[in-house]
């Protein structure tokens, strides 16, 4: 037990550059949980290549948490899974969660739990990859079971230090209100980078096509809260978004 985290403990396994996973997950998490962050590494030159290098290493990733008392680990990268494929990564789950003697929770599965708790089987996709991830997105997904009806997102700013992680909240908002006259039963705003919970917090209010986003359900699964529906309404994480961040706009 530590004193901080009594409800539980999450490590969060993180891509080398993403500057939004941790400020999100700080904010989803319920009361009385803790995180720890560990960040996958690859010198590859190509955000494909390093997303294989995510997989593969994902083992020794997780080995940094050493004897720490976790009591999930979170892969926070869809990414990875959307190359690597469902076979691929539930061997990956299986073989670290028994390494590690905790679950592993990725984004990609816990994402599908959420769509289906949500009842969606036709899926709208806000996407901020390249045009070659975002069709293995949608392979994923379909894999998974959903329809996909519809793709949107904001463009690329290929001049920032990342064109994923400088998204602009507002460019992602006006992607959702754009897919809300897809005839889908929700919209999944992919990725870990993209910055999510400002659109979702003014979706919500705006009475937008219910919609959820990889860390949403990854920290849903992972902290095993279990009825979803506060989660989407923003019950708990609202508030203490506006906490954390009070000049940002959500």
């Amino acid at each position: 037990m530590t004193d901080y985290g009594a409800a539980g403990l999450l490590g969060v396994l993180v891509p080398q550059a993403n500057t939004t996973v941790e400020p999100e997950v700080w904010a989803l998490m319920p009361p009385g949980w803790s995180m720890l962050a560990a960040r996958l590494t690859s010198g590859a030159g190509t955000i494909a290549e390093r997303l294989v290098d995510y997989t593969a290493g994902l083992d020794a990733t997780a080995a940094q948490f050493a004897n720490a008392p976790v009591t999930a680990l979170a892969f926070a990268c869809t990414g990875a899974s959307y190359l690597a494929g469902a076979a691929e990564e539930d061997a990956v789950v299986a073989r670290v969660s028994a390494a590690r003697g905790v679950p592993l929770v990725t984004a990609a599965r816990a994402s599908t739990a959420a769509l289906r708790a949500m009842g969606a089987r036709r899926v709208a996709l806000l996407s901020p990859y390249p045009e070659d991830l975002t069709r293995a997105s949608e392979a994923y997904w379909r894999a998974q079971g959903f329809d996909i009806v519809a793709t949107a997102g904001p463009a690329l700013r290929t001049g920032d230090f990342h064109p994923i992680y400088a998204m602009q909240g507002d460019a992602v908002l006006e992607s959702y209100r754009s897919l809300s006259g897809a005839g889908a039963d929700a919209v999944l705003m992919l990725g870990t980078g993209m910055a999510t919970l400002h659109a979702l917090a003014v979706g919500r209010d705006e009475g937008l096509m219910p919609a959820i986003s990889c860390n949403l359900a990854l920290v849903w699964a992972a902290t095993g809260a279990g009825d979803l529906r506060p989660w989407l309404d923003g019950a708990h994480w609202r508030a203490r978004l506006a906490a954390l961040f009070p000049g940002d706009r959500a």
